[in-house]
């Protein structure tokens, strides 16, 4: 299960494409989300999704 606040959201999300995850999609199919959904809770506060550094900000 992911964190519902955004910031907690944000820090697990980036940690976990840091450590474990190669891609967006990766992780996201690991967490049964999709990244269309996971990309909408950070976008709405905030944050974007920077493919070529493999997290958001």
């Amino acid at each position: 299960m992911l964190p519902q606040d955004p910031f907690i959201l944000l820090s697990f999300v980036n940690t976990q494409l840091r450590d474990r995850f190669p891609s967006l999609e990766a992780l996201c199919d690991d967490y049964g989300i999709t990244s269309s959904e996971l990309t909408a809770k950070l976008t709405a506060a905030g944050f974007r999704y920077d493919r070529s550094q493999n997290q958001f900000r």
